[in-house]
């Protein structure tokens, strides 16, 4: 280690001027190389936002004898005796020193080369150790550990370890605790301070300490309050960073201008509810009313609208799109997949009728047209569609992100609507921008159907206006929904027969599976009996069920190497074939559906199941979203526990949608299922309600995952928050980003948060950028 002197400090690559940039290898000398290697640490920075896992009080210190044996600890004695010996087996001495702790308790410190220690570690110096605790002759033992002394002075750089709190990190190879602490103590030595993005304004306001103090407070805790509060501002820091980089976004993009869009009073929105069979419910006209006023603007909307499977969502960007068409202007719906974008298609021009039937025979005069643009169409379709959308003929374009390729052209557009989370990076968001007229930007609505916490929704949606849709429209019926136990046979059994029955009755059945396999992959043991290759109890072998063909029934397939999706998961074409022959289900209509389907595969698989003519269809998740059959009142999930919250709700939500009620059965895998996992699945089970699903499925998942962002111990994503604890924060911080930038939208009074915002790498720009 390097001594305690100042070290001239160059930073790593473009780091100029900020500490936190600066490398550790001119401040630690080879522990850098070590923090590097081990844990991709390189810079200053990095290594402060290294938090400590937990804390251990040294005025309660662990007595020798109840330290776990085979686990790294750090230890404080006072040396009792030093003795060396000579190594029977082998040339040299060893030396083996005697260290006591405060409650009588003794342990041995052991040392095959033991020059250079013998002087330091002499009766009566207290010493700080750290390494792996372990037995030799009923005698604790530390081999080789890594110590310093402690003196009345400091001397060994670790009197740290008795002055407060004692930082406890996650373990990394060769890089001990003592040595460690030694490095941020290096590194504490050389800032006198760090530059804060939050304002001084703001830190009284909020009663923050500054930057440098807070990393000290985190790693130098002299109690339980001093580490507490520090992370407060270290949070806090962070959620306000975010917070006004989402609040510059919010004005880039009110910065272009939009046309505004006034429906006509008796124009085509009052056509279709005149046509509507049902009146809009409370919320939908609240709703409504705030998506009017906002394209009566001519500042663009930014909207995401949120609501239940079901809610009526689709309506209500139906009933917008009029308006932007009664004003002479044209509206893009996009979305996810050519699936639901053709549902989309088909489901509008039924709403719709005569009104988008202009020039057509029994057409209204005064309506518009509609088009399909997708990336599969023939030449002659895709042409037809491309002319529609830039003569302006079709006033409503559906289509997949081919709607944003370059030489899609529109006469007049005026809003974009995104269905389903598809938000879009700022490249693709400038992309349509140049289809609007005359350098103006189109309004931009975004729905989903996946309920979002209010955290996650001013974090990552924070640059967007947000309505939500709670109510379900009339008519909907409750969706019950149930585990099966794969390892019960029983249970599985029932599953099969109560598809049979539920078509019977007039219903229609999704199997879901979690991979699309191939056609050619071998049936799944059993196909002909019970059920396709779902864990029925019992062992395999003699007298284990069999099926008409004599293969047994139990476990799964290890699936052929390349196949889609991870091996020993029930895929598509196994599953379609077994239901075909298992006796239940094997006089029922059944089909494939799945993403590697050629378009028009697709589309008439989905047509033929929503005319009925299909009765069961094994599907993968492509059905997640938008997809609308009302006499789909069954979903059976295979490997549901593979599954995650969201996803389960979303594709539960597939069923009961035509009035009658809906069931989901969600089937585990059988033996060796995640404890976790089931518990997820119960929870699904036990309540219909989005939103405290979704809390749920946050509380649950790291933030990474939530925003799509890297984790990977780098300054970028959420390195701090907790989006599930941190809420009331989160409001705060958000509160005094925005002011501050309303108040000063160039940042030029704060150049270290404008700093700050152009340091936010590429992932976490995308996450924040989108929208």
């Amino acid at each position: 280690m390097p001594g305690a002197g100042r070290a001239h400090l160059r930073p790593v690559a473009d780091g100029e001027g900020n500490p936190l940039d600066f490398g550790l290898r001119d401040l630690v000398g080879a522990s850098a190389q070590t923090l590097q290697r081990a844990r991709g640490i390189r810079t200053v920075g990095q290594l402060l936002d290294w938090l400590p896992r937990t804390y251990l009080d040294p005025t309660r210190p662990t007595a020798f004898r109840d330290l776990p044996h085979g686990e790294d600890v750090v230890v404080v004695g006072t040396v009792r005796a030093a003795t060396t010996h000579q190594m029977r087996n082998r040339r040299g001495r060893r030396l083996v020193v005697d260290v006591a702790d405060d409650a009588g308790g003794t342990m041995q410190l052991t040392f095959f080369k033991p020059y250079g220690h013998q002087d330091r570690l002499r009766p009566g110096v207290r010493v700080v150790c750290s390494g792996q605790v372990g037995v030799w002759r009923d005698t604790l033992q530390l081999t080789h550990p890594d110590y310093a002394t402690l003196s009345e002075g400091g001397e060994g750089g670790a009197q740290w370890l008795l002055d407060g709190l004692v930082p406890v990190y996650t373990a990394t190879k060769g890089l001990s605790p003592i040595v460690h602490g030694q490095c941020l103590d290096l590194v504490f030595h050389q800032l006198d301070e760090l530059p804060d993005p939050v304002p001084a304004q703001v830190r009284r306001q909020v009663g923050l300490p500054g930057l440098l103090e807070a990393y000290r407070l985190v790693h130098r805790p002299g109690t339980e309050a001093d580490h507490r509060r520090g992370r407060w501002r270290l949070k806090f820091g962070e959620a306000f960073t975010v917070q006004a980089q989402l609040a510059r976004v919010r004005r880039s993009s009110e910065a272009v201008p939009a046309r505004p869009r006034v429906p006509a009073e008796q124009g085509l929105g009052q056509r279709l509810r005149d046509r509507l069979p049902f009146a809009l419910t409370e919320g939908q006209e609240a709703v409504l009313a705030e998506l009017l006023g906002d394209l009566a603007r001519e500042v663009p909307m930014h909207r995401l609208l949120q609501g239940e499977v079901g809610s009526g969502k689709t309506v209500l960007a139906l009933l917008a799109m009029l308006a932007v068409v009664d004003s002479g202007g044209q509206a893009a719906l996009l979305a996810p997949t050519e699936v639901l974008a053709a549902q989309h298609h088909r489901s509008i021009s039924q709403l719709l009728g005569p009104i988008a039937e202009a020039g057509l025979l029994g057409g209204l005069e005064e309506g518009t047209r509609l088009a399909l643009l997708t990336g599969s169409q023939s030449a002659g379709e895709r042409k037809q569609a491309l002319l529609a959308a830039a003569s302006g003929e079709a006033g409503i374009v559906v289509g997949t992100h081919a709607l944003i390729q370059q030489h899609v052209q529109f006469a007049e557009l005026g809003l974009v609507v995104v269905d389903e989370q598809h938000r879009f990076g700022v490249e693709q968001r400038d992309a349509l921008r140049a289809k609007a007229p005359g350098g103006t930007s189109p309004h931009v609505l975004v729905m989903t159907a996946t309920p979002i916490p209010r955290t996650v929704a001013m974090t990552v949606y924070g640059d967007m206006k947000i309505s939500t849709l709670r109510e379900l429209p009339g008519g909907r019926r409750p969706i019950s929904s149930h585990v099966v136990d794969g390892r019960r046979p029983d249970w599985v059994r029932r599953t099969w027969q109560r598809v049979a029955e539920e078509v019977r009755g007039g219903g229609q059945v999704y199997v879901v599976c979690p991979r699309i396999g191939d056609p050619d992959d071998p049936d799944l043991p059993g196909s002909g009996t019970d059920g396709p290759g779902l864990p029925l109890g019992g062992e395999v072998g003699p007298g284990a069920p069999q099926g008409e063909d004599g293969a047994d029934l139990l476990g799964l397939l290890e699936m052929p190497e390349g196949s889609a999706g991870p091996p020993g998961l029930h895929g598509v074409h196994q599953v379609a074939r077994c239901l075909r022959e298992l006796p239940a289900t094997r006089d029922l209509r059944i089909e494939v559906l799945h993403g590697r389907m050629p378009a028009e595969a697709k589309d008439a698989v989905m047509q033929a199941f929503a005319a009925g003519r299909v009765e069961v269809l094994v599907s993968t998740t492509v059905i997640e979203v938008g997809v609308d059959v009302p006499d789909a009142t069954t979903m059976v999930l295979l490997d549901a526990d593979r599954f995650g919250i969201s996803q389960l709700h979303q594709l539960r939500g597939r069923v009961g949608r035509g009035g009658r009620p809906g069931l989901a059965l969600l089937v585990t895998q059988g033996d060796g299922v995640d404890p976790a996992a089931i518990e997820r699945l119960e929870q699904v089970a036990a309540t219909t309600d989005g939103f405290e699903l979704a809390r749920i499925d946050l509380e649950s998942r790291r933030e990474g995952d939530v925003l799509g962002a890297s984790q990977s111990g780098g300054r970028s994503g959420l390195r701090f928050l907790r989006l599930a604890r941190d809420e009331d924060l989160i409001v705060q911080a958000h509160e005094a980003a925005w002011r501050t930038v309303e108040s000063d939208p160039e940042l030029s009074r704060h150049p270290e948060l404008a700093d700050a915002l152009t340091r936010l790498d590429a992932t976490s720009a995308a996450f924040l950028e989108r929208g």
